[in-house]
């Protein structure tokens, strides 16, 4: 913003003319400086012979100058007599000035220039009108010094016409280079405030983007030529759990494996990589930077993790629910020849005239019936859990009486079983018999999973309205391709097992509104994380109480009970 000196002269005005009033302080400072050498050196030069009358003139008025620059310095640094400080700069030169006129010949001393000097300070300072201001004062000095002083001085009359000429041609010049100075002070100021506000918008616009960056919910990351990344944002850096400064000195190779085979220009693609939080799923688009570098390029990705685990389990509700409505269909239709089979056998192993081998037959037949009965019911259970019969709960104390529960197993026999509880673990409204059959199905398996000399640990947290239970167990990693048949019905790797454990697990967190994720991978175990959200003990039955969950078929219980444990199955 430029100054005008015929404005307010506060605010921006008087933080101006101090900077002025410094800088031109510094250059006098220096240039009486330099002058002082220059005397010392004539005088060294000239010894042994005494300093005359001018040598001694000379020191006195660099003296003068410097306590005129220590006067300007004190008022500057205090701040409050900068206007004062600013006239007896001005008036400090014009009484040099003339000093050097009158010392040195009056009208024709070679140093009628530091009128002009001072002029030019008037100028700086003051802008057009101190240099018209100093340009009249001086003038009518040196014509007082011209017509006057002089002759009283050294009694060295000037002729008429001489005199004429020196007033007119010094004042002239003065006038002159008031104009001149004024307006070149005035365009300089005004350039300065051009400038100065330049300065202002593109700082304006550095934090601006710097905020975008900052606050935008996509990773960006550039790299040079080389494959260097250059930049990169926070939210690139959440995403991929990396500190910010630190990936700025990495390859892209490191920080986005794969990002570069994907093409110079890619609209959108999908990239996993692996972080310190496990595997991320990325969305990204790649664009070359217009830059002088050639092959430059900036990377823009969002985390989709989430969302495509989101979209996982609406797929596999909608399995669950096709297959929970065609699986009780068909169990329903089972049961009943099922129920006449048995009853045959039992009829016929009941009947006195039956041999030995009749009554072993039958006997098979019986226990045979009676298991493919329990399986058939466990389905049913699966294809349409119980409604949670909800009550409130403190779920700290019923995981640490499953796992109190589970200590007398045999499986967990030389397992180390930890439980971690968080700290005011407030109660919730859930069914505490179908989360104990959801927690004893995930724990069974861990401890199966890990084996002798394994370790288990269990875990309840509550943050932001939900509740999280962890299972976690130190075994090998599930394969890959297994993850997303887990929760499948019948799908099981353990010998014996019937695939319906964690299937009847999910169907019950899913009835709670909840979910249920697996995170498992090579050194670092497998967790099984159950989401339940924290429903205030105080609201009563959520809106929903009564009917299934999502993508679960609903209708008869087909003889299933609140609370009954189905066979644990095993997935591992």
């Amino acid at each position: 913003m430029r100054s005008d000196p015929e404005g307010p002269r506060t605010g921006p005005f008087q933080e101006e003319l101090r900077r002025k009033l410094t800088w031109l302080t510094a250059f006098r400072i220096v240039a009486t400086s330099l002058s002082l050498v220059a005397v010392v050196l004539r005088l060294l030069d000239q010894a042994p012979a005494e300093p005359g009358r001018a040598d001694w003139t000379a020191f006195s008025i660099i003296g003068l100058v410097y306590l005129l620059s220590l006067v300007t310095a004190v008022a500057v640094r205090r701040g409050r007599w900068t206007t004062p400080a600013v006239v007896i700069q001005l008036l400090g030169d014009l009484v040099i000035a003339t000093g050097l006129v009158v010392l040195t010949g009056g009208g024709e001393s070679p140093f009628t220039f530091t009128y002009s000097l001072a002029v030019i300070s008037g100028a700086i300072l003051l802008e057009r009108r101190g240099a018209l201001a100093l340009a009249a004062a001086g003038s009518l000095v040196y014509a007082g010094v011209v017509l006057g002083v002089h002759e009283g001085l050294n009694g060295l009359p000037i002729p008429t016409r001489h005199v004429a000429f020196l007033l007119l041609s010094h004042v002239l010049a003065m006038f002159l280079v008031a104009v001149l100075a004024g307006y070149l002070s005035r365009q300089l100021s005004a350039a300065g405030g051009a400038l100065s506000a330049r300065e202002k918008d593109l700082h304006r616009l550095e934090t601006l983007q710097a905020q975008i960056l900052a606050c935008m919910p996509s990773g960006l990351v550039t790299c040079d030529a080389g494959g260097r990344v250059t930049f990169v944002n926070h939210a690139a850096g959440a995403i991929l759990g990396v500190q910010v400064d630190a990936a700025r000195s990495r390859r892209l190779e490191d920080l986005l494996p794969g990002a570069l085979h994907l093409g110079r220009r890619t609209s959108r693609r999908e990239l996993t990589v692996r972080t310190p939080a496990g595997e991320r799923i990325l969305g990204l688009s790649i664009t070359p930077l217009a830059d002088e570098r050639e092959g430059a390029l900036l990377i823009v990705f969002q985390d989709l993790t989430e969302l495509r685990r989101m979209e996982d389990g609406l797929r596999r509700a909608d399995r669950l629910a096709a297959l929970g409505t065609m699986s009780a269909q068909l169990a329903h239709e089972i049961r009943n020849p099922l129920a006449a089979m048995k009853g045959s056998a039992q009829l016929l192993g009941q009947d006195g005239a039956a041999d030995a081998m009749t009554v072993k037959l039958t006997g098979v037949l019986v226990r045979e019936a009676d298991r493919l009965s329990r399986l058939v019911e466990d389905f049913l259970r699966f294809a349409r859990p119980p409604t949670p019969v909800r009550r409130e709960v403190r779920l700290d104390r019923l995981v640490v009486e499953t796992v109190d529960m589970l200590r007398g197993d045999p499986l967990s026999r030389d397992v180390r079983l930890e439980v971690e509880s968080g700290e005011g673990m407030p109660s919730a409204r859930l069914d505490p018999d179908q989360l104990q059959q959801v927690l004893l199905n995930l724990a069974r398996n861990a401890l199966q999973a890990t084996g002798p000399q394994g370790r288990v640990r269990v875990e309840v947290k509550h943050a932001g309205g939900e509740v999280r239970l962890k299972v976690w167990n130190a075994g090998p990693p599930i394969p890959r391709t297994d993850l997303a048949r887990l929760f499948e019905p019948f799908f099981t790797t353990r010998e014996g097992g019937t695939g319906l454990g964690l299937a009847t697990a999910h169907s019950i967190v899913r009835a709670h509104g909840g979910d249920i994720r697996v995170h498992s991978e090579e050194g670092a175990g497998t967790e099984f994380t159950v989401i339940l959200p924290l429903l205030d003990a105080s609201l009563g039955p959520p809106p929903d109480e009564g009917t299934p969950a999502p993508g679960v078929a609903g209708g008869e219980q087909a003889g299933a009970t609140p609370g009954a444990v189905p066979s644990l199955s095993r997935v591992h």
